[in-house]
């Protein structure tokens, strides 16, 4: 007999998985997960008890419907006795109504009484009557009368003497010197007794405005303790304290309060009551190796589950999509997923709850599935493995599943607790146990969100649009957000005007874990960046202008990204303990060797920690993912490509390459001991392709180039580049534009370069141009 599934037997029972494992729990029946296999015994254990369950359910009901009979019979009888006392019930009603009556006459008639006699009292009792009898009239009065007549006397007397002085000149104050003044600020410091309460670090300026002290002095102070400072510039704790006791004043430093965002002030972001919230469709990222099927298997989900009049290609201008299986819906990122990870990591908002490995089983496990699981790792989210191409004839399934459990993921099937479907994206086969696969996890985390509040979501792409101005891709991840919405996000702010869904149809309100894309906002914000609907245009303008001024302090306090060159500084200030490497080499086995030597160099002051590595050219997910961990890419006979050049300049990360291994042990060893000796550094100058090779007499191969970016200098030294990975270096031979030789080719111009003693160059390489320049370490 085959053994069944937990989750199998739980869509017979019509239960949810979670539901049954705590009742195999009650039942002492020992299972890890809702993927686990049940023996025989176990499955007609547990449906006897389900069976048992609703056997007293009919008894119960046949008792109900006993009951129900008694209900009616004794309902007959009370109507019965109701009709009996009909009549008498009337009569009684009758004679309360006469004995009403009879009271409200009387009581009208009292009343009159009561009139007659006030009216008396009023014609009769005059001031006459009681001076007679000796009670005083007005007495109340006279008092008030009394005391306003000394009210008054005061008064007059008040205006005489103002009258007496003249109002128009004012005593003249006695002029004190500047120099006065701030000797009794000193001696009002000096005198009391409580210590001045100062925040380090502080700039001499404003540490000199908490001591009530000219800035000059603070410096002179500083001058003699052998520290050059200017007023803007910041001192540390231990300076504050010596400077203070120089000047005989006592101080404090306060402890510095933890940082809390304008939004976090204003309760933009809440946790919600558990009673509000309710289940939201998950949101699931794609990743793999380029050319694996990721493109094709989003493709067939698409056109599966939608529309035939939706129909087509993935959708471009939207990061994300919605399909419907199975009655839920399921939120898919239009992302590259390693990039999308590394990005929300960096940022620390982490929007995506499933991640799909996606795995050609005729391929098997490349270096950007290494790459994709470590970011999925690193964000703590779970993984669905996909393995594609199962159609093909070299398809090989538990090739791939040992490959990945040498890269920490273990098959269910092997005992492991990582879910693997094998799909075909050509003949559809797998996709719908893949979607019933998203589901399933879905169901296990139980994601669920608040939609009756204001909206608070994350960006997941933005641009500007030439027609429509600054337009953003937004998911929403708690509350609605709704057509003419107040929004803020990060410097921007602004009214939504549209907003349409990833159908490009107009839409008025998104939900929890829905796409949308909206325009209205001033500028173009940050992808990663939280977007809260807030209640007025006012709030979201006061907010982005905090914004705005808190990132503009930081920049101007930010201290630069650890580099090999302030290493060791930074280990004697203690502000450095490990040194996260990311590693790139041309081979595997050069990366492994580089890995080893580098481990063999941590200390007791510093310890190195490889956090990635990989073959191939350097990219910017290496880039953004040294970023994010304040990191150091090391290359070993590859190159950054142009992205990754641009990108480790905005994010001051320190990107080296090298030839010779020894260089790069030497270098890192260097820097821990603090001993890094001034170097020469590379300038890039330019980067051209080669779009055509020529043949001339010699047997000499000349280039056709276009340049890409920069400049190409005739003197200058270059590196051809196959696929990000350097095949030469050498020095240019000839430069020419058209027929005539040139010093220098500049950008989106087009020549031939000849290469001194290399011919083995081929259409689509890159030719990288560079000078060896002197700098001055500080």
């Amino acid at each position: 007999m085959s053994k069944i599934r937990v989750h199998a037997l739980a869509k017979e029972l019509n239960l949810s998985s979670k539901d049954l494992l705590q009742k195999m729990a009650e039942l002492n029946i020992d299972v890890k997960n809702h993927m686990s296999t049940l023996e025989p015994e176990d499955e007609k254990k547990i449906r006897n008890a389900y069976q048992s369950k609703s056997g007293g359910a009919k008894n119960i009901q046949n008792k109900n419907s006993v009951v129900n009979d008694e209900v009616n019979n004794s309902d007959t009888k009370n109507k019965h006795i109701k009709d009996n006392k009909g009549k008498s019930g009337q009569q009684q009603l009758n004679k309360n109504f006469d004995n009403k009556k009879n009271k409200d006459t009387k009581n009208s008639e009292k009343n009159k009484e009561f009139k007659s006699d006030k009216n008396f009292s009023k014609k009769h009792n005059t001031k006459e009557n009681f001076k007679s009898e000796g009670i005083s009239v007005g007495k109340n009065k006279k008092k008030k009368n009394q005391y306003n007549k000394i009210d008054m006397e005061d008064l007059n007397e008040l205006g005489n003497r103002r009258k007496q002085r003249d109002l128009t000149k004012k005593t003249p104050a006695k002029k004190r010197s500047k120099a006065q003044k701030k000797q009794d600020k000193i001696d009002a410091i000096k005198n009391d007794e409580s210590p001045i309460k100062i925040k380090a670090p502080i700039t001499v300026k404003e540490f000199a405005e908490k001591l009530f002290l000219p800035v000059t002095q603070i410096i002179s102070k500083l001058i003699v303790l052998g520290i050059m400072a200017s007023q803007n510039q910041e001192i540390d704790e231990d300076t504050c304290i010596l400077v203070a006791d120089e000047l005989g004043i006592e101080i404090v430093i306060d402890e510095p309060e933890q940082e809390i965002s304008i939004e976090e002030k204003l309760g933009l972001d809440y946790e919600d009551s558990e009673k509000d919230l309710k289940s939201r469709p998950p949101v699931v990222t794609v990743m793999g190796h380029v050319d694996h099927g990721k493109t094709s298997i989003l493709d067939v989900i698409k056109k599966s589950h939608v529309q035939e009049s939706e129909a087509g290609g993935i959708t471009q201008h939207i990061g994300a999509y919605t399909v419907t299986v199975n009655k839920k819906k399921i939120t898919f990122l239009d992302t590259p997923g390693h990039e999308a990870f590394t990005s929300m990591r960096l940022r620390g908002a982490l929007i995506t709850d499933i991640a799909i490995l996606v795995v050609a089983a005729d391929d098997g496990v490349m270096p950007q599935t290494i790459e994709a699981i470590s970011h999925a790792k690193s964000a703590n989210v779970p993984i669905i493995v996909a393995i594609n191409k199962i159609d093909k004839p070299g398809a090989n399934i538990d090739r791939v599943k040992q490959e990945l459990l040498e890269n920490g993921l273990m098959s269910e099937d092997w005992g492991g607790d990582t879910i693997m479907v094998p799909v075909s994206a050509k003949t559809k086969e797998g996709i719908d146990e893949l979607l019933e696969m998203i589901n399933l996890v879905a169901e296990m985390q139980e994601l669920k969100a608040n939609p009756n509040r204001m909206a608070v979501g994350t960006v997941i792409e933005a641009k500007l649009d030439k027609g429509k101005g600054p337009m953003a891709t937004v998911l929403v991840q708690k509350g609605t957000l709704n057509f003419g919405d107040t929004v803020v996000s990060g410097v921007s702010s602004g009214r939504i005007r549209a907003m349409t869904d990833d159908k490009n149809r107009n839409i008025k309100k998104a939900g929890p874990s829905m796409p949308a894309v909206i325009l209205g906002l001033s500028d173009v914000p940050n992808a990663g960046e939280l977007i809260y609907a807030v209640e007025d245009e006012k709030t979201a303008r006061t907010i982005a202008d905090s914004n705005r001024e808190e990132l503009r302090k930081n920049r101007i306090n930010s201290g630069s990204k650890v580099s090999l060159d302030n290493l060791f500084d930074r280990i004697k200030e203690g502000e450095m303990k490990d040194l996260n490497i990311v590693v790139k080499a041309d081979v595997k086995g050069s990366v492994e060797a580089l890995i080893q030597s580098l481990l063999k160099l941590s200390n007791e002051e510093v310890k190195i920690n490889v956090i990635h590595s990989g073959v191939g050219g350097i990219n910017e997910s290496d880039v953004t993912l040294a970023s994010a961990s304040n990191a150091i890419v090391v290359g070993f006979n590859v190159r950054p490509n142009i992205n990754a050049i641009e990108l480790s300049k905005n994010e001051e990360v320190d990107v080296r390459t090298y030839r010779v291994i020894y260089d790069i042990i030497d270098d890192v060893e260097k820097a821990v001991k603090g001993m890094l000796d001034p170097d020469i550094v590379e300038e890039i100058m330019g980067r051209c392709e080669v779009r055509q090779t020529f043949k001339l007499p010699g047997n000499i191969i000349v280039a056709g180039i276009y340049v890409l970016s920069g400049k190409i200098v005739r003197n200058a030294k270059i590196r051809v580049l196959r696929e990000d990975v350097v095949i030469h270096e050498g020095e240019v031979a000839s430069l020419k534009r058209f027929k005539d030789d040139v010093k220098e080719l500049n950008t989106s111009f087009e020549g031939g370069l000849g290469i001194e003693g290399f011919n083995d160059v081929k259409d689509g390489d890159l030719i990288e141009c560079y000078i060896m320049k002197e700098v001055k370490r500080e």
